[in-house]
């Protein structure tokens, strides 16, 4: 059982940054897949950006490559997404997950978090 918590969400102007963190509580972090989805009001959730276990292998979606960076750390047992040029259409809920699949499709992940509120304005 895996619980995530994330946290650093906020209010920022187009082209802005912020750091999201996910602090991960179990046994085994470095096992765990670990990816960000975000969901925007009335639309699905969509997938932003995976890291395996090791850490040495991420995924973004189109819409953040170059401009979104995933990490984790495993001796805080947690992961990061580091955004910056942030634009008005990044604004959505933003949610953690870990699953043991590396993959875009929400499905594959056993474990999500409570979301953080992420705000763009132009």
């Amino acid at each position: 059982q895996v619980q995530l918590v994330e946290s650093g969400g906020g209010l920022v102007q187009a082209g802005g940054s912020l750091r999201l963190s996910c602090a991960a509580s179990g046994r085994h972090f470095s096992n765990y897949v670990m990816g960000w989805f975000r969901q925007a009001p009335g639309k699905g959730r969509e997938f932003v950006a995976a890291i395996n276990g090791k850490g040495d292998s991420t995924d973004y979606a189109d819409s953040v490559e170059g401009r979104f960076t995933i990490s984790r750390d495993s001796a805080k047992n947690t992961v990061y997404l580091q955004m910056n040029s942030l634009k008005p259409e990044d604004t959505a809920v933003y949610y953690c997950a870990a699953g043991h699949r590396c993959s875009s499709y929400y499905s594959t992940y056993d474990y999500w978090g409570q979301g953080t509120q992420v705000t763009v304005t132009s």
